[in-house]
C-alpha cells in the first residue's frame, strides 16, 4: 500500500490542505493555525503554497499545501478533529471532487497503514497527485522519489508563495 521512499516518524502526520472557493488562502491560513491548536498536536512545518487546476471537476484553481504535525491523538480522533475544522470553514460534501472551501486529508501517518472504510492511509490517490507530492517533497523529501515527482510533472502545479505564507 505504501509507496513512500522512507517513512515519517511514527507520530508524524502529513496533512494535505486544499481550497478553491471563497477566500482560499485565508481559509488555508486559518486551517493551519487551527491544526496547530489541536490537543496533543504540534505543528512541525508547512510547505509553500501551490496553485493547481481542479482534477476531475470544474471550478476555480485550487491552492494546496502540506503540513507536517506531530500528534499523540489516535488516528480516528485526529480525523474527526480535521473534519471539525473543515465544517467550521463551511465545508460541504455535495458530490465527489466538488469545489470546496477547505479540504484536509491525512496523506501519511508515520509508517502506519490503514484500509478502514473511513480512513485509508496512505491516502489512496496521493501518489497520482502533484498537489500532494510536490509540497510533500518540500517538507519531507525522504518520502517522495524523483520518479514519483516525474510521474506527475505534467499536472501543471505552480508555486504561488513561499513556506511563510500561513504566518
Amino acid at each position: 500500500m505504501s509507496k513512500a521512499v522512507q517513512a515519517l516518524a511514527a507520530d508524524t502526520v502529513a496533512i494535505g490542505l486544499g481550497a478553491n472557493l471563497g477566500e482560499a488562502q485565508q481559509k488555508l491560513r486559518w486551517a493551519v493555525q487551527a491544526i496547530a491548536q489541536l490537543p496533543q498536536t504540534r505543528l512541525l512545518s508547512v510547505s509553500s503554497l501551490y496553485s493547481t487546476k481542479p482534477i476531475d471537476s470544474s471550478g476555480p484553481d485550487y491552492l494546496n499545501a502540506v503540513a507536517l504535525v506531530s500528534t499523540q491523538q489516535k488516528p480516528l480522533a485526529f480525523l474527526q478533529s480535521l473534519q471539525a475544522i473543515e465544517l467550521q470553514a463551511g465545508r460541504e460534501r455535495p458530490y465527489r471532487n466538488a469545489p470546496r472551501t477547505l479540504d484536509l486529508d491525512i496523506e501519511l501517518w508515520g509508517d502506519w497503514q490503514s484500509d478502514a472504510q473511513n480512513l485509508i492511509v496512505p491516502h489512496p490517490r496521493m501518489w497520482e497527485r502533484a498537489f500532494v507530492l510536490v509540497p510533500l517533497a518540500e517538507v519531507a523529501p525522504q518520502c517522495v522519489s524523483e520518479p514519483q515527482l516525474q510521474a506527475v510533472a505534467d499536472q501543471g502545479i505552480e508555486r504561488s508563495q513561499g513556506p511563510d505564507w500561513w504566518q
